[in-house]
């Protein structure tokens, strides 16, 4: 594989981005959600016992114990860790020099301090999933704040070896569960023919990708499976053709999901995965150079030609196990082609058994690979000091690597029990130590198919007088059946995805049910941002519901009409079943409710506190209140990326007028060399002259008898030189003038 230093970079500034998007996203949120009158006031999590400091921070991982330490309650101190960590991945993003370690390492913790009261509400498996890959930017980014250089580490092949294995383990694992589950859908292939209207929130595309043929549906199922759980091995090939057409697969796949869905950050994180299988060769060729450090020339014809063999091999071989596995054949009938799944639960369970464990020595050998590489490449550095430095580094990261890669095998081989059950017991005991912190984790995509019966949705209705009802439309979860399906990635409406959850089973396996309808009859604004960032918007803005109920229908896409028009609406739906009777403030069942799940709040917030920094913090709310999540988010990163375009080109101008002054450069050298040559020329002619002059003048003794002879002859030269000095003097004008 050739050099990653163009991979890795363009990985650290897609990381920043993604932090800054999960940071703006998270803080636009944070009142409703865990305010003093939010849904799950984060305040309830923070215990403060009188216990010191660090006794706090190893119970629970969290900045938020600084809070009081600052004079800021639990709801201002989160907004200050949100906005902070979205200043510092701005300034990740346009700064490369801010890229570093000591960056990455303060992103983390600032998310993980969120995740550590999140409760529900972050509990996905993208937040883990963040949470995870920014742990490893620490180990991947240079150390730049400290050393101050950006240069090329003999390392950075182990680190970032890491990322394409956590990228492999998503991928695998994620393939893996879907046949694992028995799900009928999955096994039947006809889980597409469902997703796209049942998935969270679907964009407009998800639509038009729902009226395709029923045979492309179960084709695109298959198309899934190889790409999650057949490709992923190419990650670790060592032809290089072949991770490249895995890594082309493996975006093919995540930019259908981005069109057809809105998955927040999971997709964007995902392609930055990606970028672990490229080196600076690819990249250079997507920007039409030509690859400097690439040096490797083979003149012999054999071994291309044996490369090309071995990758048409793989390439058939896994299109020819597709075809069997899956019973692949054209359908004249039909103008498609019919498939099947040809093999049993029994037959995959064999599978898992039997590569497993392969694929936990495969990730050994490539590891040991890039190990024993950056340690030649260490041991070549010219310089003892260089090399004992970068030695000691080789050693700690690589230490660092293979521990993350053992502490990952708990979470992977969660997949298959025998396997797991075959783990040496010291590496489950360091897991369970490091589990708090959510170093690795387990992933494993839909699982399982819902909504085969019709997409299950909750709206909620709200009345004066219990009699008129009207229901209560959120921002992007479907509810109006003649609202378009919205765009809203790379943000995540959490309340909105927690309501296609709650849809799913009774109000009781929801409890933050409960505090949505109870804050609601109290008309808690910051509530009501969550559903309608207009408030105006919102049917009871004037004056909070008297009454409300929620009831469940079962939602599908409307179809395509016979002549091939656009139905006026998107949605249709059918009344299910009621999914929480009529509350009001003060009844007997919501007070129940509320007493049950502890959701009564006993001791009052704390008084606002008045300090610089608790106005600052209130001053920028009120800056960005009202203002839609999608459109700051989108609006930081245009402008961001715009910047290190501009930056990026001013730089490119910059090194064409070198280019172009390099030639006008070159001639001058080139004149001054040749005027140089030819005085030297000159030198030489004089100089001969004057040994010949010399030679031709032999000793007194020798030369005594012709004495008389020379002198005449040298008299003759010397006449022949004073005229042909003459001349020279003459032409000197005329060259001048010249």
């Amino acid at each position: 594989m050739g050099e990653i230093i163009l991979p890795r970079r363009m990985f650290l500034w897609c990381m920043a981005v993604i932090y800054l998007a999960a940071f703006v996203s998270l803080y636009v949120q944070i009142p409703g959600l865990y305010g003093n009158e939010g849904l799950l006031p984060a305040r309830w999590q923070l215990r403060y016992s009188g216990k010191p400091l660090l006794d706090q921070l190893l119970s629970s991982p969290t900045l938020l114990w600084l809070g009081p330490r600052l004079g800021l309650d639990t709801h201002t101190a989160m907004e200050l860790l949100c906005l902070v960590g979205a200043a510092l991945s701005l300034a990740a993003t346009l700064v490369e020099g801010l890229r570093d370690s000591i960056v990455f390492f303060c992103l983390w913790a600032l998310y993980i301090s969120m995740y550590q009261v999140g409760q529900v509400f972050l509990y996905f498996q993208w937040d883990n999933l963040l949470l995870e890959t920014g742990f490893l930017c620490i180990l991947v980014a240079p150390l730049t704040l400290i050393r101050g250089s950006r240069g090329v580490r003999e390392h950075d092949r182990v680190t970032f070896w890491l990322i394409r294995w956590l990228l492999f383990r998503l991928m695998f694992a994620s393939g893996v569960v879907k046949l694992t589950s028995r799900c009928p859908t999955w096994w039947g292939l006809t889980a597409l023919t469902y997703h796209y209207e049942t998935q969270c929130i679907p964009t407009p595309l998800a639509w038009f990708a729902h009226q395709l043929p029923v045979w492309w549906q179960k084709l695109s199922v298959v198309g899934t499976f190889v790409i999650e759980i057949a490709v992923p091995f190419l990650f670790f090939s060592p032809l290089r053709r072949l991770r490249l057409g895995a890594f082309y697969l493996q975006v093919l796949l995540q930019v259908l999901i981005i069109l057809s869905g809105n998955y927040n950050f999971f997709n964007l994180l995902t392609l930055t995965l990606c970028l672990s299988l490229l080196d600076d060769q690819h990249v250079y060729f997507w920007l039409h150079k030509a690859d400097k450090t690439s040096d490797q020339k083979n003149n012999s014809k054999l071994w291309p030609r044996l490369c090309y063999l071995l990758e048409l091999s793989v390439w058939a071989l896994m299109i020819h196990g597709t075809i069997i596995l899956f019973d692949l054949q054209p359908n004249a009938t039909k103008d498609g082609i019919s498939s099947r799944t040809a093999f049993t639960y029994h037959h995959f369970n064999q599978f898992l058994k039997t590569v497993t464990i392969p694929s936990v020595w495969i990730g050994v050998l490539s590891l040991t690979w890039e190990m024993v590489r950056s340690m030649f490449r260490c041991a070549c550095v010219s310089g003892f000091l260089k090399r004992f430095w970068g030695t000691v580094q080789w050693t700690l990261l690589a230490a660092a690597s293979a521990s993350m890669f053992a502490v990952s095998l708990v979470p992977f081989t969660y997949i298959e029990y025998d396997s797991h059950a075959r783990l040496w017991p010291g590496v489950r005991q360091a897991y369970e130590s490091v589990d708090r912190y959510q170093l690795v984790n387990s992933y494993g995509l839909f699982r399982r198919m819902t909504g085969v019966g019709g997409r299950p949705e909750v709206v909620i209705e709200g009345s004066h007088d219990g009699v008129e009802w009207t229901e209560i439309e959120f921002m992007y979860k479907p509810g109006n059946l003649s609202a378009s399906p919205p765009v809203v990635t790379p943000h995540q409406p959490r309340l909105d995805w927690q309501m296609w959850f709650a849809a799913l089973g009774p109000h009781t396996q929801a409890p933050w049910f409960t505090s949505l309808m109870y804050k609601l009859l109290q008309g808690k604004r910051d509530v009501i941002e969550l559903i309608q960032t207009d408030v105006s918007q919102y049917p009871f803005h004037q004056q909070p519901p008297a009454y409300l109920r929620a009831h469940r229908y079962r939602y599908w896409f409307t179809e395509s009409k016979a002549d091939g028009s656009y139905p006026q609406r998107w949605w249709r739906r059918v009344y299910d079943e009621e999914f929480y009777p009529i509350v009001h403030l003060g009844s007997t069942f919501l007070e129940s409710m509320l007493t049950q799940y502890g959701l009564k709040d006993k001791s009052p917030p704390r008084r606002l506190s008045n300090t610089a920094v608790a106005q600052v913090v209130r001053w920028t709310r009120s800056q960005v209140r009202g203002v839609p999540a999608p459109t700051l988010i989108w609006t930081l990163i245009a402008c961001s990326a715009t910047f290190c375009l501009f930056r990026g080109l001013r730089s490119r101008n910059k090194g064409t007028e070198k280019n172009s002054l390099a030639p006008d450069a070159d001639a001058i050298v080139s004149d001054h060399t040749k005027n140089v040559s030819d005085n030297c020329e000159k030198s030489d002619e004089q100089q001969a002259e004057e040994e010949e002059e010399h030679n031709g003048v032999n000793s007194e003794d020798e030369v005594e008898e012709n004495e008389s002879e020379e002198k005449d002859a040298i008299s003759d030269e010397e006449e022949e030189e004073v005229e042909e000095d003459e001349m020279e003097k003459e032409d000197i004008p005329e060259k001048e003038k010249f």
